[in-house]
C-alpha cells in the first residue's frame, strides 16, 4: 500500500514539474488579480473609516441604545506570501474620498476649524462669522456756554433764534454694529482662492428704515442685506487680491488705526476727510459699484488701489447713479432743502483712491490719495442768492429753471452772474494725507496725520470755496493694564478758501449786491477723550468726553462718520424734513457731550 501511496505522490510531483513552465505565464495575472484584491480592499476600508465617522457623529445625538452595524468586506483574504510579492511593485496612491460630506483634506462640511470659535470648513475652503455690536447712552449739547446767536440772524427774520433746545439732550445710540461673513474656497488647478465677504450693518436700538431728519433724507436702510463692505474675488499670498463690490476705500482704511474713537462723538472723521463739516465725510466712506486691488506685503512694503465707475448719465452728475439708491456722497436730491432739485450738493461720478503704507515692528508709515471727478455743488450758488431761502420750492431740475422761477427779484445782471456761476460750480476734487504711528515699549502709541483737501474752483468760485483747507490729527493712547486703556485726541481744520455763507453766517455781499457770503473764519478744534475697559477678549466698556469747537462761520458737529446719532448745527425749524423743510443751521457754536458704551466683538 505504501509503495502505491509514493508512487502516486512521485506521478503528480512529475506532472506538476512538467506543467510549471506551462503556467509560468499566468503568474504575473494572478498577482493582478491578487494586487486588485487589495486596492479594493484599501479602498473599502477607507470607506468604512469616513462611513463609521459619520455615523459616530450622529450617534451622539441618538439614544445610547442604538447599534451600529458596520458593512462588512466582501473580498477574500490575502495569504501573507502573496501580500509579500505585491509590495515588491509600485505602491498604488491611496484614493481619495467619494463622501461628498469630506474634503480632500478630511474636514466634513462646516466642521468646526480649532483654534478660531466661528471658522468652519467648507469642501475645500473656510467660512467665519464676525461681527460688532456697540450701544451707548450719551448726553450732548449744540451751545455749550449758550453760544447760539453770535451770527446775523437768517434773511428775512424767519429765525431770529434758534428753534426747540439747543441744550443737554439725553439719547441711546446704536454705533456702527455690524454682522458678517467671510470666507475662501480653493479652486483645483489655479493659484487663487475665491473668496467672499458678506456684511450687513443694523440698529440696536432703532427700527430700521429710511434714514431721516429735518435737515438729510436718505433712500438707504441700514439693515438690508447686505449694505456694508460686501464683495467676491481671488487671492493669493503671493499675488495679491483682485475684488469687486463695495468697500471702504483705501484712502479710509489706511488710517483707521489712527482711530481709537472710531463710532464714538469723538470719532476723528468729524473734522478729517470732511470737507464741509457736514454728517457726511466725502473723503472716510464706502464706494458702491468698485474694483480694487490688494498687495501682498513685501519687505514691509504694502499698497492699495480702487476705481469706482460714476454710473451716471448726467455729464454734471446731477442724476442718482445707475443702481444707487442715493446720489452719489449721499442724500437724496430733495435733502436738505436745496435747489436745484437735483444731485447737486456733493454728488461726483468717477472715483480713484489708493495708499500705500510701510511697517517695521512698532513703526507704520503710511500715505494715501482719492479723487472725485465733476463733483456737482450748485445748490452753495442757489444759496448764496438766497434763492433756497425766499419760500419759492419750484422742483426745479437746473439752473436755468431755478433763476426763471426763484429769480424774480434778481436784476438782470444778478441773475446773470447766478447763471453763470451755476453752472460753473461743477468741479473735481481731491485729497491728499501722510500719516505715522510708533508704539513704545511702555505701551504708549503716538499717532498724527496731515491732510490736504482741494477743489478745482475757478477763480471767480473760490470766495465760496469751503471745501479747500488742511487738517491736522494727533492722538496719543496709553495702556495702563492689560484691560485698561486712555485715549487723547485732538484734531484742526484750517480755515477753507472760502465760505457760502447760506446759513446764518451771511454779513457781506459781492460787488453786485446780488449774493451774500461769510467772512473766511471757519476753522475749528475738536478734542476728545475716552476710557476703555476689557472684560474679556471681545466685551469693552467705554466712557468718551468730547467738544467741537467752530469758528465763527464753521458748523463741524460731534459723531461724523460712524456714531449712531450725530449733534450737529441744525434747529428745530419746520420739522417735515426735506425741500420744504428748509433746515436752518447756525453756525459757530460749541457743541459737546458725554457718552458711555459697551462694545462687543467677534
Amino acid at each position: 500500500m505504501r509503495k502505491r501511496v509514493l508512487g502516486a505522490t512521485l506521478v503528480a510531483a512529475g506532472l506538476a514539474f512538467q506543467a510549471m513552465p506551462a503556467s509560468a505565464d499566468k503568474l504575473d495575472d494572478v498577482l493582478s488579480r491578487l494586487e486588485a484584491i487589495e486596492k479594493n480592499n484599501a479602498k473599502l476600508a477607507n470607506e468604512n473609516a469616513a462611513l463609521k465617522a459619520r455615523l459616530n457623529k450622529v450617534e451622539t445625538s441618538k439614544p445610547k441604545s442604538t447599534v451600529v452595524i458596520e458593512p462588512a468586506s466582501t473580498a477574500p483574504p490575502v495569504s501573507p506570501a502573496v501580500r509579500a510579492v505585491i509590495a515588491t511593485r509600485t505602491p498604488t496612491p491611496p484614493q481619495s474620498l467619494s463622501a461628498p460630506e469630506i474634503d480632500a483634506n478630511g474636514h466634513g462640511f462646516l466642521e468646526h476649524k480649532k483654534g478660531n470659535p466661528l471658522t468652519f470648513y467648507t469642501p475645500g475652503g473656510e467660512i467665519t462669522g464676525y461681527g460688532n455690536i456697540d450701544v451707548s447712552i450719551d448726553d450732548t449739547t449744540k451751545a455749550l456756554g449758550g453760544n447760539v446767536n453770535n451770527n446775523p440772524a437768517f434773511t428775512g427774520g424767519s429765525e431770529p433764534f434758534p428753534t426747540g433746545n439747543f441744550g443737554w439732550l439725553p439719547a441711546i445710540s446704536s454705533n456702527s454694529s455690524y454682522l458678517g461673513v467671510r470666507g475662501f474656497q480653493q479652486l483645483p488647478n489655479f493659484p487663487f482662492n475665491f473668496v467672499y465677504q458678506l456684511e450687513v450693518g443694523f440698529d440696536v436700538s432703532a427700527t430700521p428704515g429710511l434714514k431721516q431728519s429735518n435737515s438729510n433724507l436718505s433712500n438707504q436702510v441700514n439693515g438690508s442685506l447686505f449694505n456694508r463692505n460686501t464683495y467676491v474675488g481671488f487671492a493669493s499670498p503671493e499675488f495679491g487680491a483682485v475684488k469687486i463690490g463695495k468697500t471702504n476705500t483705501p484712502y479710509s482704511n489706511s488710517t483707521g488705526g489712527f482711530n481709537p474713537f472710531a463710532g464714538q462723538i469723538g470719532d476723528y472723521r468729524v473734522i478729517m476727510g470732511n470737507t464741509g463739516g457736514d454728517n457726511r465725510v466725502e473723503f472716510d466712506t464706502r464706494l458702491d459699484h468698485s474694483i480694487w486691488y490688494e498687495s501682498p506685503t513685501i519687505g514691509g512694503f504694502q499698497w492699495n488701489a480702487l476705481f469706482s465707475p460714476g454710473q451716471n448719465r448726467s455729464v454734471i452728475n446731477d442724476n442718482i447713479p445707475a443702481g444707487g439708491s442715493d446720489c452719489t456722497g449721499g442724500n437724496d436730491p430733495t435733502s436738505g432743502g436745496d435747489l436745484p432739485v437735483t444731485c447737486s450738493d456733493g454728488s461726483f461720478g468717477n472715483a480713484a483712491s489708493a495708499n500705500i503704507s510701510y511697517t517695521n515692528g512698532p513703526l507704520y508709515l503710511v500715505a494715501a490719495a482719492e479723487w472725485h471727478q465733476n463733483v456737482n455743488r450748485q445748490s452753495d450758488v442757489a444759496a448764496i442768492y438766497g434763492l433756497a431761502n425766499n419760500g419759492v420750492f419750484s422742483n426745479a431740475s437746473s439752473c436755468s429753471q431755478v433763476a426763471s422761477t426763484a429769480g424774480a427779484g434778481l436784476t438782470p445782471q444778478q441773475n446773470a452772474n447766478f447763471l453763470r456761476l451755476c453752472n460753473e460750480d461743477v468741479a473735481d476734487e481731491w485729497a491728499w494725507k501722510v500719516g505715522a504711528l510708533y508704539t513704545f515699549s511702555t505701551k504708549t502709541t503716538v499717532g498724527a496725520i496731515f491732510e490736504s483737501l482741494h477743489r478745482n474752483d475757478p477763480a471767480e468760485l473760490q470766495f465760496i470755496n469751503e471745501r479747500q483747507r488742511n487738517g491736522t490729527w494727533l492722538f496719543v493712547t496709553q495702556e495702563l493694564t492689560p484691560n485698561d486703556s486712555m485715549s487723547f485726541g485732538w484734531a484742526h481744520a484750517f480755515a477753507a478758501n472760502g465760505d457760502p455763507g447760506q446759513h446764518n453766517s451771511a454779513s457781506l455781499t459781492t460787488a453786485d449786491g446780488g449774493a451774500a457770503f461769510a467772512a473766511n473764519d471757519n476753522s475749528a478744534d475738536m478734542l476728545t477723550a475716552n476710557y476703555k475697559h476689557k472684560f474679556g477678549a471681545n466685551l469693552t466698556w467705554y466712557t468718551a468726553v468730547a467738544a467741537t469747537f467752530n469758528g465763527p462761520t464753521a458748523h463741524y458737529d460731534l459723531g461724523a462718520g460712524g456714531h449712531g446719532i450725530t449733534t450737529d448745527c441744525h434747529s428745530a425749524f419746520d420739522a417735515t424734513g426735506g425741500l420744504a423743510g428748509n433746515p436752518h443751521c447756525w453756525t459757530g457754536p460749541i457743541l459737546a457731550g458725554v457718552s458711555t458704551g459697551i462694545q462687543w466683538r467677534f
